[in-house]
């Protein structure tokens, strides 16, 4: 039986604050909650909709470059709907996307989702992640702490 919560986290950890995501997933599996399973990739790709079946809820975390400073809290959660993308044909397949192959294919909708976007700023392949962009995800993660428990 697969957990109830999956938190499917995507980057790259050599290229800057594109670690963000793999960095949120390693740090929440740290965390051993009960019923709560991450995965991480370097994209989302079409075969990732197995591993949505049989879930409660997702949360899909990656790092975003569409966050303005002075934003409280410095990340954005919101909730996800399948919707038909281009996406699905190229090497970034959106979450959204994503969801609609999942009904597609399983014929009913999916667990609700949400996507949790950390902001990033350098994305140079050999780059640490910036200590803004770590403030960040700490503070993203105080937040995740709280929202997987419920």
């Amino acid at each position: 039986m697969p957990a109830d919560t999956l938190v499917f986290a995507w980057g790259n950890p050599s290229r800057g604050d594109d670690a963000l995501g793999p960095l949120f997933a390693e740090a929440v599996q740290a965390m051993q909650l009960p019923q709560v399973e991450c995965l991480t990739d370097f994209q989302l790709q079409v075969e990732h909709t197995l591993d949505l079946v049989g879930r409660r809820r997702i949360l899909f975390v990656d790092a975003s470059c569409g966050v303005a400073d002075g934003v409280q809290p410095p990340f954005r959660c919101a909730p996800l709907q399948p919707a038909r993308d281009t996406s699905y044909t190229t090497h970034a397949m959106s979450p959204a996307a994503l969801l609609q192959v999942f009904t597609e294919v399983q014929g009913h909708a999916p667990p609700p989702s949400w996507l949790l976007a950390i902001p990033g700023e350098r994305w140079e392949l050999g780059e640490p992640p910036t200590v803004a962009a770590q403030e960040r995800l700490v503070l993203a993660l105080d937040w995740a702490a709280q929202w997987l428990r419920a």
